[in-house]
């Protein structure tokens, strides 16, 4: 209270100064996004659903692959990123087994999105809708890698270095027959390679090449090639990226790759990452209630794996893995324990 011997012009101004103090005083700022995504362990234990776009959104119901199979391994256990909607885990299995088929030793398998998707605490813009995955360009090596070779293994680049072209000694018709078998399924909607990739394989495709359309060229992506399939069924929330050009894609557009403009260094100050500044504004409102979501008793429950191809799951429960259907011959063992950090 305002003492009473203060003169009334003070009586009248001292409110207003209080106010305005308290106007001055700083926001608490809100946390973001990336920090709230990347502290869920264990997915949301509903029905699938995407929501928003690949750069800005999130899943329920996502799965997890197990960290080996038949015909992959998982790498960078730790980064907890072996998390996927159904449709995008079921389609890494089935390509590791058909490319296996054609003559490729195995999938390593790189990260696909974080347990409720979102932005991520380090690397990627896009994988937060549980629908991207990185397949590294390297062949699956013919033992299981320990936990601690798959944090340290690198990627092999295939380009020749210092060069935007491929290095023949590393690249092989392996490496083609995979990106093709990729691009085939219907769910694929585009491939990311670097663009020397692309441009071996406009040189070099004999046959029918329209599914050169989906391999599409982009910075980096030459340890590493990126699936991205698109909205699931069932998925209204979910955001669609416009479709590929029509046709190969090898003309004059790949063409402006091998020019000095996509690879001037950019002027000005650098912008912030959008990962580092979003909050959960920017997300559609579905995000809120994802994170709330409750998630399932452990990471078993809703891993793909099991003899037989079979996923885990409690019987009765209202589980993700429920809503997968492996493919034919499958045989998926469970997981070893996630390393803690």
């Amino acid at each position: 209270m305002i003492p009473r011997t203060f003169p009334r012009s003070a009586r009248l101004v001292c409110p207003v100064l209080a106010a305005m103090a308290t106007l001055a005083l700083p926001a608490k700022a809100e946390p973001l996004a990336k920090n709230l995504f990347g502290a869920k362990n264990l997915p949301a234990y509903t029905q699938p659903q995407s929501y928003g776009f690949y750069s800005k959104g999130c899943f329920t119901g996502g799965v997890a692959i197990a960290a080996d199979g038949p015909h992959w391994q998982a790498m960078r256990l730790s980064r907890n990123r072996r998390w996927g909607h159904p449709d995008m885990i079921k389609l890494i299995e089935r390509l590791s087994r058909e490319a296996a088929a054609d003559g490729w030793p195995g999938l390593l398998v790189g990260d696909i999105s974080q347990p409720r998707g979102g932005p991520m605490l380090t690397g990627h813009a896009s994988h937060q809708m549980g629908l991207d995955a990185d397949v590294w360009l390297t062949p699956m090596p013919g033992k299981r890698l320990t936990q601690a070779q798959r944090e340290k293994v690198s990627a092999v680049s295939v380009l020749k270095k210092g060069s935007l072209y491929v290095d023949d000694t590393i690249w092989t018709p392996q490496h083609a027959a995979l990106l093709k078998r990729a691009a085939s399924y219907p769910e694929v909607e585009r491939i990311l390679v670097h663009p020397g990739i692309k441009k071996k394989l406009c040189d070099t495709a004999t046959g029918d090449r329209r599914w050169l359309q989906k391999i599409r060229p982009f910075w980096g992506h030459h340890y590493h090639f990126h699936i991205r399939i698109g909205c699931p069924p069932g998925s209204s929330g979910c955001r669609s990226q416009r479709p590929t050009t029509p046709g190969e894609g090898c003309g004059k557009s790949l063409a402006w790759w091998f020019t000095e403009e996509p690879w001037r260094p950019a002027k000005g100050p650098e912008k912030p990452k959008a990962r580092d500044i979003m909050t959960m504004k920017s997300l559609p409102a579905a995000c809120q209630a994802v994170l709330r979501a409750p998630a399932p008793a452990n990471e078993q429950m809703v891993t793909i794996g099991g003899s037989g191809g079979r996923t885990v799951a409690a019987t009765g429960q209202p589980t993700a893995a429920s809503a997968f259907v492996p493919t034919p011959r499958a045989s998926i063992p469970l997981p070893e324990p996630r390393p803690r950090n």
